[in-house]
Parts: C-alpha cells; structure tokens; sequence
C-alpha cells in the first residue's frame, strides 16, 4: 500500500536494478541517466550501499556490484543445497590441482562465477563468486584474461535444470589443458548424482 512505501529505500532499490545488466560497471553519470536521479541524490545512496557491501566503487571512480548481494543470494534454499552439493568438490579439486577451481552458470549471454575455490599458491587465477564476463563461444563459459587459461566441463544432473560448469583456470604453461580435462572429469564424477541423490547421512547413536 502507498503508505507502506519508503522514498529512500525504493530509490536505493532503484539503483541496484540498473546492475542487473550486460554491464557490470558504471558511472554516476551512467547511473543518473539510468534513474533519472540527481547526482547528489545517488552519492548519498550509493555511500549507504558501499558501506553495506551491495555496491563497491573502483578506482576509476566507477560502481559495480559489491559482494552482499551474492552473500544473501546464497541463502535461498537452492543456493544452499547447490554449494552443500559442489563446493566440497571443488574445494578437493583446487587441492589436488593447485589452480583456481569454480562453478559456473551460463545466464543471459554471460558467464558467472558462482563458486570458487582458491588454491595457496601465490601464483594463481584470482577469481570470485558474483564474477561476470561476456561470453567468446555462446555454448562455453571460457573466460580470456592475459597470462592464463581455462578449461571448463558441464556439470550435469543439474537443479532446475541450470546450464552449469566446472571449471579450472591458472597460469599458462603451468596449467596444461589435457592434464585439467582429466581432473574434472574425475570431479564430475563425484557429482555424478546430483544434489537430490546423495545418500542420507544416518543419525549419530549415542
């Protein structure tokens, strides 16, 4: 009801909106354009959404999304069974690997990182959960980036029927594509059933 509404907040919502787009980082000019708000009006709200992590500012000055909206998108029931499901496995795949490994989701035209697990090397692909890129081949979420490579395999047995990857990505010479093909065709393996077919955990006995 009319009543019910707060100015404030609907205008901060307002502004999260334009992040869900193909771009992925914007201007206060591009984000005036976009709500039709005053430039002063968008610094007061975007100082409260930085402060609370729902957007970040680079240091060109320009806005991308920050990492609490992937936080509590987690927190929905699927995304809590899927990381329950894969993160383990990603986890034991970054271990034995020594790269970089990550669950990706094919959305829209883009790829996004929606897990990821960091190996301890000092060298390595730095990649987040919430990460976006455009897609090179609409079929694979291959991400270009200089220095490096990425070998991806589709996950299958996937929930709601989700267009899911894993993926292995390091530096190039050190990360050799037939060696990775193999490691995540074994940590497919492990995901062979899907999040609804793993085997109950039976109770403790005391």
């Amino acid at each position: 009801m009319a009543q019910d509404r707060v100015e404030a907040v609907e205008r901060a919502l307002t502004i999260l909106d334009v992040f869900d787009s193909p771009q992925e980082r914007f201007t206060l000019a591009d984000l005036a354009i976009a709500t039709g708000f005053y430039k002063s009006t968008l610094l007061r709200l975007l100082g409260s959404l930085e402060r609370y992590g729902y957007v970040q500012r680079g240091r060109d000055g320009r806005y991308q999304l920050g990492h609490s909206p992937v936080r509590l998108a987690r927190r929905h029931p699927p995304g809590r069974q899927l990381a329950a499901w894969v993160q383990p496995a990603l986890d034991a795949l970054a271990e034995r690997s020594g790269e970089t490994a990550a669950l990706l989701e094919i959305v829209a035209g883009q790829a996004e990182c929606l897990l990821v697990a960091v190996p301890t090397v000092p060298l390595r692909h730095e990649l987040r959960p919430g990460e976006r890129w455009p897609l090179n081949d609409p079929r694979v979420p291959t991400l270009d980036f200089v220095g490096g490579i990425m070998v991806c395999r589709p996950l299958e047995a996937t929930p709601e029927a989700r267009v899911l990857w894993l993926s292995l990505s390091g530096p190039v010479g050190r990360l050799q594509p037939a060696v990775a093909d193999t490691q995540l065709a074994a940590a497919l393996g492990e995901l062979t059933h899907g999040p609804d077919c793993r085997p109950a955990v039976a109770p403790e006995t005391r």
